[in-house]
């Protein structure tokens, strides 16, 4: 029973500092830099799911990978929000690893997610 509670122990605080590396942003603070301009959002759902319906501006991850950094700003400390599919999908940090190694130092993540996002009835738009 200790062997379990102590892996336990160790998984909870795994995650909590896998978690702090990329910071949560709430969808009421994700509004607010949208409605000012202060953030570049990065879709991790595939180029499929963009398609179909993302927070608008968000840049397809998927699609853009290679080309990551002409698609982001010359600021090195601007907002860079990852996001995938909700609070269980792990998409992300290939997009916020992505941009922390190109030198961003502003990443952040939204749990919630698009399914988040659309459950709080925002906008989505479509992809071309």
């Amino acid at each position: 029973m200790k062997k379990i509670l102590s892996l336990f122990a160790i998984l909870a605080m795994a995650s909590a500092v896998y978690a702090a590396e990329y910071p949560d942003i709430s969808i009421k603070e994700l509004k607010t830099a949208i409605e000012g301009k202060k953030v570049v959002l990065i879709d991790a759902n595939g180029t499929e799911s963009w398609q179909g319906g993302h927070i608008p501006g968000a840049l397809d991850f998927e699609a853009n990978s290679e080309k990551l950094a002409k698609a982001l700003p010359q600021d090195k400390d601007a907002l860079i929000v990852a996001y995938c599919g909700g609070p269980k999908c792990m998409a992300y940090q290939a997009a916020a690893k992505a941009a922390r190694k190109l030198g961003y130092t502003n990443v952040k993540h939204l749990s919630a997610g698009i399914s988040g996002w659309k459950e709080a009835g925002e906008k989505t738009e479509k992809g071309s």
